[in-house]
């Protein structure tokens, strides 16, 4: 079982930190819904999440502090456009890439272009979920596909060269991506090549949002290879939808060499009708003759030096869907890959109120649930006689009375001085008092402690689901965020069971 619905509280209340209301993107809904814009489900059937701002801290979190470990290649570019591989607290992967400021100098320009590509929702795009943009940072979050690019499997394969079938497919997919973001109103996609096509969890190919945004490369539409860009963009700066055709034209090329060939070089072996000369000899002829002649006519069409000539990509669609033979084989099994299974990322069940929070990581909504629960799971935790009602004792029930008080004003600085006196004496256990003073530990900033507060409420009690809960936020305070959304399901499991049993949660 999995934990949170989201990480970032943007989600709820979209308003940016400059005070501007964003558009709003078509909602996905929670369940497998479909959204306005398009399909909100991922390949493997698991919804796609609204788009939202996150916070540096979320993301610093997620990529550990965008570690150089945690890069991966996903346009061939460098420093300091690079893409990390980061893991919310809802245990969801995503991909984080970075611009430089001087990339996009004025941040209500970057949100509202990420507010733009962000409404988009389809499975044959690796979707923008997020975007942050804090300071000096310029960030954008997408899904991560965790299963690399075509440039990888095309041209550094190590196990097995891609079959013709999946090649087919690759080219259909990125031409129905294409075409679908052109009906949606963003028809410029700026450097389209096989680092932008990757593939998901099923093998899937997708394309990559990020080519959506026009400052995709510090202000460079197209990479400085010259061999490979459209003509007219040298000749005048601009990206067109033609221009996209051009490239898709390069893209094709790739899928039928398996190598990178220039556009003017393979257009003089096409004119020669040298078309076994242009096939990866890596295929060892196991493709169609009369279905690589339609991809090349394809490709010849699309690379035409003038813009007007070239196909639209309602074009494109119509003439490689006719070529999907194997429609009813995995994309997995064709890859030559296994399938990554991941647990999933939301309970079985809604959470309640306290284990909704604790997804948020929303101390306020905690503190205030705790604050209603008063002492009522107390009961039964401690037994004394009518002798142990000592001065000691009421001195301690005098502290926590303090403390009580305290944590009720928010002052938690002199809540966790008083729930100690009252922990110190160690005559009367009490678990609310540990998984109060777990959260003040939160609220001032100091997670091992409340970690170690809350695993002394478990130790008091232990089927007490909020001991369990303090324990996940505590974790993913830690940056353990594994364990935060395992200890988070074993809380909402416990909290179940209760239920169950007829007992108040």
């Amino acid at each position: 079982m999995g934990c949170c619905q989201s990480l970032c509280p943007d989600e709820q209340n979209p308003l940016r930190k400059d005070g501007a209301q964003p558009p709003q993107p078509a909602q996905t809904h929670r369940g497998g819904a479909t959204t306005a814009a398009g399909l909100d489900n991922g390949g493997d059937g698991g919804v796609i999440p609204s788009f939202s701002e996150f916070s540096l801290a979320d993301l610093k979190a997620a990529t550990n502090n965008f570690s150089s470990d945690n890069i991966v290649s996903e346009s061939g570019e460098k420093a300091p456009n690079l893409v990390y591989k980061g893991r919310l607290q809802n245990r969801r992967w995503i991909a984080v890439k970075k611009f430089t400021k001087m990339a996009w100098p004025h941040p209500k320009q970057f949100a509202e272009e990420a507010w733009g590509v962000g409404k988009l929702r389809h499975n044959r795009l690796a979707n923008l979920i997020g975007y942050c943009c804090d300071g000096d940072e310029r960030l954008l979050v997408a899904e991560f596909m965790p299963n690399d690019t075509l440039a990888k499997h095309l041209f550094h394969w190590e196990n097995q060269t891609i079959e013709w079938a999946m090649r087919l497919r690759v080219g259909y997919y990125i031409a129905e991506a294409l075409d679908y973001c052109s009906t949606e109103g963003l028809p410029l996609y700026h450097d389209l090549n096989a680092y932008r096509v990757l593939f998901d969890e099923d093998g899937d190919p997708r394309l990559s949002c990020f080519g959506l945004m026009k400052n995709s490369r510090d202000g460079k539409s197209y990479s400085t290879n010259l061999a490979y860009t459209p003509p007219e963009y040298l000749r005048n700066g601009r990206v067109t939808p033609e221009s996209v055709t051009y490239s898709f034209g390069t893209v094709l090329l790739d899928l039928l060499s398996g190598k990178h060939i220039p556009p003017s070089h393979a257009l003089d072996m096409i004119r020669g009708k040298n078309i076994i000369q242009l096939m990866d000899s890596h295929l060892e002829g196991k493709f169609s003759t009369e279905e690589a002649t339609v991809v090349v006519e394809l490709a010849s069409q699309c690379l035409q030096y003038e813009p007007r000539e070239r196909p639209n990509t309602k074009d494109l669609v119509a003439t490689l869907a006719p070529l999907q033979t194997k429609s009813e084989v995995a994309s997995c099994i064709m890859l030559g890959i296994n399938k990554q299974e991941e647990a999933p990322s939301t309970p079985q069940k809604p959470l309640s109120p306290l284990g909704e929070a604790c997804s948020r990581l929303d101390l306020t909504a905690i503190h205030q649930i705790l604050v209603m629960a008063h002492y009522r799971d107390d009961e039964g935790t401690n037994e004394l006689s009518f002798q142990e009602w000592t001065q000691q004792i009421k001195d301690m029930l005098d502290a926590r009375k303090r403390g009580d008080q305290a944590f009720r004003e928010k002052d938690f600085k002199t809540a966790i001085d008083c729930y100690s006196q009252f922990v110190d004496v160690g005559t009367m256990v009490s678990p609310t008092v540990f998984g109060r003073r777990s959260l003040c530990y939160l609220l001032c900033d100091q997670p091992d402690a409340a970690l170690r507060d809350a695993m002394q409420a478990q130790c008091v009690y232990p089927d007490w689901p909020t001991a369990f809960y303090m324990q996940s936020v505590a974790l993913a305070k830690l940056n353990m965020n594994t364990d935060a959304a395992d200890m988070l399901n074993e809380a909402a499991q416990l909290e179940e069971k209760r239920q169950r049993g007829g007992k108040g949660s």
